[in-house]
């Protein structure tokens, strides 16, 4: 998943982030680590909070 390059892009902390889709920021830090991925109502949910499409989160494009 590609969801730390386009949190950066965005210019968004892992705490903007978290605060924007109401979740915890560890909750993010997992994601961007492999260690967990978003349930399907987040992952639509963060690409339009990243301004994305879900493909490039997922793909990396």
């Amino acid at each position: 998943m590609n969801i730390k390059k386009k949190r950066l892009e965005a210019g968004f902390t892992q705490i903007d982030l978290a605060n924007k889709l109401e979740i915890d920021r560890s909750t993010v830090a997992k994601w961007e680590t492999g260690e967990s991925f978003p349930r399907a109502e987040k992952l639509i949910q963060l690409a339009e909070v990243l301004n994305c499409t879900i493909d490039e989160l997922l793909k990396g494009a």
